[in-house]
């Protein structure tokens, strides 16, 4: 049996941070700092202005999460829900959880007091599974690219 339902601080912690550690390793072969990682998921917690985590467990034990980040979009006077940090452990892939949990994103989106007018989220250029998962949900390839620079300043 599968449930999905908002991540707490007091439940959740731990299991984000290892999450999130196994995704950064696994997709783009970088290990975090467990201690920052952990307080980056405390920093949410402590923020939820900015987003939330959402997790999903079969059977009682979790077996994805994400988290979903606000951008606020003048030109659609509405917020994108970004999705971030997707992990799904590897025995509970390839089996409809993140299609579940984005179906749950969106039936959450139509009970927000601020309008949600899409849903994002970027993806490792390589890992054509997730694009796959991700097409089969609805979701298209924008046309924007991404770019970045690091502010050594921030943790």
């Amino acid at each position: 049996m599968m449930t999905i339902r908002v991540a707490n601080a007091d439940q959740d912690t731990s299991m984000l941070t290892q999450h999130n550690c196994a995704m950064a390793l696994e997709t783009e072969n970088k290990i975090l700092d467990p201690i920052a990682a952990q307080l980056g998921v405390y920093g949410l917690f402590d923020r939820p202005q900015f987003g939330f985590y959402l997790v999903a467990e079969v059977d009682g034990k979790p077996a994805a999460s994400l988290m979903v980040t606000y951008e606020w979009s003048d030109w659609r006077n509405g917020l994108f829900w970004w999705i971030q940090s997707v992990y799904v452990k590897e025995d509970y892939r390839r089996k409809g959880i993140y299609r579940a949990m984005y179906a749950e994103l969106k039936r959450m989106s139509q009970s927000q007091p601020t309008p949600v007018c899409g849903f994002r989220l970027y993806a490792e250029t390589d890992n054509t599974n997730a694009h796959k998962t991700y097409r089969e949900c609805g979701m298209h390839v924008c046309e924007y690219l991404m770019f970045e620079e690091s502010n050594t300043q921030a943790g």
